[in-house]
């Protein structure tokens, strides 16, 4: 099982951060175009009763979150085969296997707890984690669910039917933020790519807010001064840096992290919570490779950049500034247990013993196909180096495994 890495020269799946540049988008139907034309209606009254523009942040959220059009909001078939995006639990059972082993760890640190799932996915997540403290004798005392899609939420209930009924019976799902506080293990997984961004430039005079306005031809962008709060992040930025950005310069940044991130976190009594994303350090987010910013569109598997097509029927999408993740835990009094590549973070939660111990009963063909789709998990071309772990903590002292092979904390 050690020797997957001679698998992977040329092999590729759909994943958010491997891009599908240059492919035709798929072509929608019509009731595709008619939900997007309700979208874009939508949108458009919001332009115009907020006097032309909104800012790109506000375009997002609606885009992603209009109650029952947004992509999130609505029944757009989203993850796994046929949707728009595959996601490492939908990829192989080692990620959820892997997750669990990290959980037992914190559960048992902490004298037992819960686990607070933020957007589930299709379940498997849930599903691997219930099935693999099952089998370590550390289960949860409750496994919860916040889901924002519809669509997904159902998805998750029939998945979970395939539990046990003692296990599936610890589950149960959300529709806001806990209020109560609890000692045990927060999940987020491809979930803080999904906040609306800011979009800036940077000009000789001053910093201007990419937003968006409406036109005979749709929505387009539109530049205008940057509001206090947008300039002063963008100023940090550079700050932060220790250089001024050059005439030009455009990238995106996210206001919304330190409250979401307070919210969520706020019912965090004792324990830790893990969040894993694509993403960079500040200082690798902002350098010259990566001009003109992050953003991205995923529709029916392929890549590309117009966020202003397939209204709620596509993913939009930014890297994460971990800095940012990390400065705002501290400020409400949480700690930086780790952060590390997810190919990292695997291995030192046991990767090649849940590969092998998968693998045991399966025939030689699907035991390879095993092999090569738990690969791309770990491997720097494909999911490995760009994803990224974090954890934060709340009382919580023990080392955590999964930051064992190596942890980049020093880098933030």
């Amino acid at each position: 099982m050690r020797l997957i890495s001679s698998y992977y020269a040329s092999s590729r799946v759909i994943f958010k951060a491997i891009p599908m540049i240059g492919l035709e988008l798929a072509p929608l139907s019509d009731d595709e175009r008619l939900h997007e034309d309700k979208l874009r209606s939508e949108i458009t009254s919001v332009i115009a009763a907020r006097g032309g523009w909104i800012s790109f942040a506000d375009f997002m959220n609606l885009a992603l979150y209009a109650p029952g059009l947004g992509y999130y909001a609505a029944g757009a078939y989203k993850l796994g085969i046929g949707g728009d995006f595959t996601t490492a639990p939908e990829l192989s059972p080692v990620f959820g296997r892997c997750i669990a082993t990290q959980c037992e760890q914190i559960l048992s640190a902490v004298g037992g707890g819960e686990i607070l799932e933020i957007g589930a996915g299709t379940g498997a997540l849930a599903v691997d984690i219930l099935e693999e403290l099952n089998r370590a004798r550390c289960l949860p005392t409750a496994y919860r669910i916040l889901e924002p899609s519809p669509e997904l939420r159902v998805r998750q209930q029939q998945r979970l039917l395939a539990l046990d009924a003692s296990l599936r019976n610890r589950v149960s799902w959300l529709d806001s933020l806990p209020t109560d506080t609890f000692s045990g293990v927060i999940l987020a997984n491809e979930v803080l790519d999904a906040l609306p961004v800011e979009c800036f430039q940077v000009t000789k005079e001053n910093v201007e807010s990419l937003g968006v306005i409406a036109t005979s031809n749709g929505f387009a962008w539109a530049p205008k001064p940057a509001n206090a709060a947008l300039a002063a992040a963008v100023t940090a930025l550079a700050a932060t840096r220790g250089v001024n950005f050059f005439d030009g310069y455009r990238s995106e940044l996210c206001l919304s992290l330190e409250p979401w991130l307070a919210a969520v976190l706020k019912s965090l009594e004792r324990g830790v919570a893990l969040f894993v994303d694509y993403g960079l350090s500040r200082e690798h987010y902002y350098d010259d490779s990566h001009l003109g910013g992050t953003l991205a569109c995923y529709h029916r598997q392929r890549q590309h950049h117009d966020p202003f097509v397939n209204l709620g029927l596509q993913d939009i999408t930014a890297w994460v500034d971990f800095t940012r993740v990390a400065d705002a835990a501290v400020a409400i009094g949480l700690t930086i247990e780790g952060y590390t590549t997810q190919a990292n973070f695997l291995l030192g939660l046991g990767f090649d013993e849940h590969l092998t111990a998968l693998g045991e009963t399966l025939t030689q063909s699907d035991r390879m196909r095993l092999i090569r789709s738990a690969a791309r998990l770990v491997m720097p071309h494909e999911m490995g180096e760009t994803f990224k772990c974090m954890a934060l903590g709340r009382d919580y002292s023990s080392a955590l495994r999964g930051f064992s092979v190596r942890d980049f904390t020093a880098s933030l």
